[in-house]
């Protein structure tokens, strides 16, 4: 069973991956947490990181679970391996936040789900754009009714090239027995989780393409994929690694949603580890809507603070929220059904891409 203390004591559980020392900041910055130990299999990347840190490390997960009095477990592991660790931590009692899409199959993120039951611990994943303030107006005006019944999303989120994962230590995403596929299970998921965050709709049926131009790698670097929806509304979104340095923030990012009374825009300006820090972001609400009574659109600017640490603002929020959902006991903001959810879309969007036409989501996405 999880230890109940006010103080909360946290363990990373994997290197090899762009976001822990983004994370390891956010925690460092958050009164009664600190993360006070390390595990990686590769003890020269382990070595490194915790001398700059000051922080222990293990190569053995079942002797750091053994010799440390923990309560949280933050795991960035290669998504195949996320399931038989996650289960471990739970036993010993460690809450669970895991990195994004918690594994590479819904089985796996199914017996995590059940290990933190059985256990009595929380389970969170990091779809934080659901925090995001720009994303909590959208919430909001679509709440008003402002844009009308929806008929369509479009969406893109695509950053950066192959090699940052090589540079980065985490060679394994451009391995699709290892990660599941490409930026679909590591980008797109984030816009799949949004869309339906926002709408409160998850895509019926999908017809997907999954492009390639390198045959360097076994993983696809472009994704296209549409989807329909019970409503009747469709959507489409794109996803790739193939973003030059060059390009704005080395980012294309954008959401929009469209109605039969108005049209809701967004195109963040992300910038990783600084989150966006002294940008301001900029929602545009274009609407016939008699509820608009100040005119028929808004543009509305956001300065965001800046906030050091993985995704700056929304990334401290998502973390802050999990570590209130554990001293509150009660849900987190992001559940291990959100996870089933979107992994379920994106089996469907594989299984499209492969058959070359459309394929049913399963109803079992909705349940953890």
């Amino acid at each position: 069973m999880p230890k109940e203390r006010e103080f909360i004591k946290g363990a990373i559980i994997g290197l090899q991956h762009l976001h822990p020392r983004g994370y390891l900041t956010l925690f460092q910055n958050s009164e009664n947490t600190d993360i006070v130990c390390v595990y990686d299999p590769d003890a020269d990347l382990l070595k490194t990181f915790c001398d700059e840190f000051d922080l222990k490390g293990y190569t053995d997960l079942d002797r750091m679970l053994a010799e440390e009095e923990l309560d949280l477990a933050v795991v960035f592991l290669p998504h195949s391996d996320c399931a038989g660790a996650a289960v471990k931590c739970a036993r010993s009692g460690l809450h669970l936040m895991i990195e994004k899409p918690v594994s590479n199959t819904v089985e796996g993120v199914r017996q995590i789900a059940a290990a933190a039951t059985e256990n009595g611990v929380k389970l969170t994943t990091g779809y934080c754009w659901r925090y995001h303030p720009v994303v909590k107006a959208m919430k909001e005006i679509l709440s008003e009714g402002l844009i009308g019944k929806l008929v369509s999303v479009e969406a893109r989120l695509s950053a950066g090239r192959v090699d940052r994962y090589i540079v980065g230590h985490s060679a394994w995403m451009l391995e699709k027995e290892k990660s599941g596929g490409g930026p679909m299970y590591n980008l797109g998921v984030h816009w799949l989780d949004l869309i339906s965050h926002l709408t409160g709709e998850t895509a019926t049926e999908v017809c997907a393409t999954n492009l390639h131009s390198s045959d360097k790698y076994d993983i696809e670097d472009s994704s296209l994929v549409l989807m329909k929806y019970a409503s009747g509304a469709a959507g489409v979104l794109t996803t790739s690694y193939i973003v030059p340095d060059s390009y704005p923030c080395g980012r294309d990012l954008y959401i929009a949603l469209r109605g039969t009374e108005g049209v809701l825009s967004y195109s963040p300006r992300y910038e990783g580890e600084q989150g966006g820090a002294g940008n301001t972001d900029t929602l545009e609400l274009y609407s016939s809507s008699p509820k608009m009574e100040d005119g028929p659109s808004r543009i509305l600017s956001f300065q965001l603070d800046p906030v050091p640490g993985y995704s700056g603002v929304m990334g401290r929020d998502y973390v802050e929220d999990f570590l209130d959902a554990i001293r509150q006991d009660r849900d987190p903001g992001i559940t291990a059904k959100d996870a089933v959810s979107v992994l379920r879309t994106v089996d469907a969007i594989y299984e499209s891409a492969e058959q070359n036409k459309w394929i049913e989501v399963s109803a079992a996405a909705q349940q953890p």
